[in-house]
């Protein structure tokens, strides 16, 4: 069962899902179809109830298998993967913005169904494979007290939390199993109402940038240009100062963030803007162009204007950048990372991106992880489910992805935000010897990270 809100002669009631198209399948790649605006007094809001795995589990392709390498989890969101093997886990939840009625408050309830009942752990947790069977059999807390991290990045021995109000920087010892101190601050986000509160983060290939993205906080301008200010955009972060610029704007909820260990080129998800219709705002990745601006609020997908931005600005519109790639409307993109030769065949080339799943579609898109094929650098094809079975037939929902991180030696982790559990993906062959060497061969200077 879905429970879902819709309007109907201007009242609202709490009913079953109707229907409503199913999602157009020309809404993926470079050039999507976007269809007319549809404008009513609120959204369409869908919630999947959730229900528990049991004896069931998450669909991956034939040649793969899937495991939960940890459960009872408080609130998973981001995962990194460290030099030895060992696994960060950043576990919490934030946002603090009032409701404005009646959309918020009642989107709120709605969104409150679909989530864990479980607080979360404002915590780093810690998991270790000591024996390489992958089985995970050491766990503790690697970090406590913190405020909602999200995005985490390891350069050299400083190992990079983005909380939902600041970047704090840890020392971090290869092998070392908890926290050695509490953090020492590097930059003060902004933090003032977090309706959109996840702050994703990645460091540059050098180490010498962290790059902070952060999102809106407004669907589309609503509480005034002044709760916008140094938000929906990319912060460009000095790692040692702790100085910062804005990198790219126009990014309305920038919620991951990789580099290309190719070509070392920043890229990122975006959850773009909601209550236009079914099959509009596309959600995207793009690689991201220092001052570069990305059309938030004023325009989307390039040089659409969206008439709802309070004030307009046509010259701003006039620059705005077209994303690389859509992933459709609504899917809630929250992981992205890039994939490796060990994990094989099709999925070798290219990036995995978490869809948490929609709220304000019917029928709901996203929950599931899909592969986006890359040919010399760029999307180069549909996207393919890798991770599905999140959202059962019956339509309740047994999870939710979020962060996405690929371990090169062939693995892919996955951080599950409503059953509380990280699953790991891998080929159920050992890859040829050459795929092995290349994919365990270090690519410095690129460092460990993982975002948003």
């Amino acid at each position: 069962m879905r429970l879902s809100v819709l309007p109907i002669c201007g009242a609202m009631v709490l009913a079953l899902a109707a229907c409503e198209k199913a999602p157009p399948s020309d809404q993926f790649g470079a050039n999507p179809h976007l269809p007319a605006p549809k404008r009513g007094l609120l959204p369409s809001m869908v919630i999947s109830l959730p229900v528990a795995w049991g004896d069931a589990r998450p669909t991956v392709p034939e040649g793969y298998q899937i495991t939960p390498i940890a459960t009872d989890l408080k609130i998973p969101r981001q995962i990194l993967l460290l030099p030895n093997g060992d696994v960060l886990v950043a576990e919490g939840s934030g946002g603090a913005a009032p409701v404005l009625k009646p959309k918020d408050l009642i989107a709120g309830f709605i969104k409150k169904r679909g989530k864990s009942s479980v607080k979360g752990g404002n915590q780093l947790t810690l998991l270790r494979d000591a024996d390489g069977d992958g089985v995970y059999e050491v766990r503790g807390v690697f970090a406590e007290e913190l405020n909602a991290p999200y995005g985490l990045a390891l350069v050299g021995e400083a190992l990079y939390v983005a909380n939902q109000d600041a970047l704090v920087r840890f020392d971090y010892r290869v092998g070392q199993i908890r926290a050695s101190g509490p953090p020492t601050l590097v930059a003060e986000l902004p933090a003032a109402l977090n309706h959109h509160w996840t702050k994703a983060l990645t460091a540059s290939a050098d180490g010498r940038s962290l790059y902070v993205g952060i999102g809106s906080n407004s669907n589309i301008t609503e509480r005034g240009m002044e709760a916008e200010v140094d938000r929906a955009r990319v912060w460009q972060v000095d790692a040692q100062t702790g100085a910062h610029k804005p990198y790219a704007t126009g990014l309305r909820n920038p919620t991951a963030l990789a580099i290309d260990p190719a070509s070392g080129r920043l890229w990122v998800a975006v959850n773009e803007r909601d209550e236009i219709g079914p099959d509009l705002v596309p959600d995207y990745i793009t690689a991201v162009r220092e001052e570069g601006f990305y059309g938030w609020p004023y325009s989307y997908w390039g040089q659409n204007v969206d008439p709802r931005a309070r004030p307009q600005n046509p010259q701003k519109v006039a620059v705005a950048i077209r994303p690389d790639y859509s992933l459709g409307s609504h899917v809630a993109a929250l992981g992205l990372s890039f994939s490796t030769l060990a994990m094989g065949g099709a999925f070798a080339e290219g990036v995995f991106v978490g869809e948490h799943g929609s709220w304000n579609r019917n029928p709901p898109v996203g929950y599931k992880v899909v592969f986006v094929p890359f040919r010399q650098g760029a999307p180069a094809g549909d996207p393919i489910d890798f991770v599905s079975g999140f959202l059962g037939a019956d339509g309740k929902a047994r999870g939710r992805p979020v962060g996405v991180t690929v371990d090169p030696r062939g693995a892919l982790l996955v951080a599950d935000d409503l059953s509380n559990t990280v699953w790991r993906i891998v080929p159920n062959r050992a890859p040829s010897s050459a795929a092995t060497t290349a994919a365990a061969a270090p690519h410095a200077p690129v460092p460990t990270t993982a975002s948003r």
